[in-house]
């Protein structure tokens, strides 16, 4: 057993559209792998529909992939076009936000903590 999964289990197999998507300050995510699940990172499909808040996490360092859409991405005073195939590591104390259509894949190391988000 990997002591970093509950539930006893040797891994974790999870199938995207069995996952609820959940209203986010971003707009909605699925939150396939989450810190329930394990300490270690998340991994969520956050779909950004026009505008995000501006927010950071003091912990949390998140690698932000973009599968669909375009749009753009403030961060750290910087602004960024982005589009399918961009890649972005956002380290933790980073101001960042994302607007447009988007649909990105974030993985966050350690995993996302409600609590560790905090906004403008």
């Amino acid at each position: 057993m990997h002591p970093a999964l509950l539930n006893g289990e040797k891994y974790l197999y999870r199938r995207i559209d069995t996952v609820t998507p959940v209203p986010c300050p971003c707009g909605s995510s699925t939150r396939i792998v989450t810190r329930s699940d394990t300490a270690a990172a998340n991994l969520h499909v956050t779909a950004i529909s026009e505008d995000s808040r501006l927010h950071y996490h003091a912990r949390c360092m998140e690698i932000y992939h973009v599968l669909e859409g375009s749009g753009v991405l403030e961060i750290a005073g910087d602004t960024l076009d982005m589009k399918p195939g961009d890649t972005v590591v956002i380290p933790p104390l980073t101001k960042h936000r994302a607007s447009g259509r988007l649909k990105i894949l974030i993985v966050g190391v350690p995993a996302f903590d409600p609590a560790d988000e905090y906004f403008d």
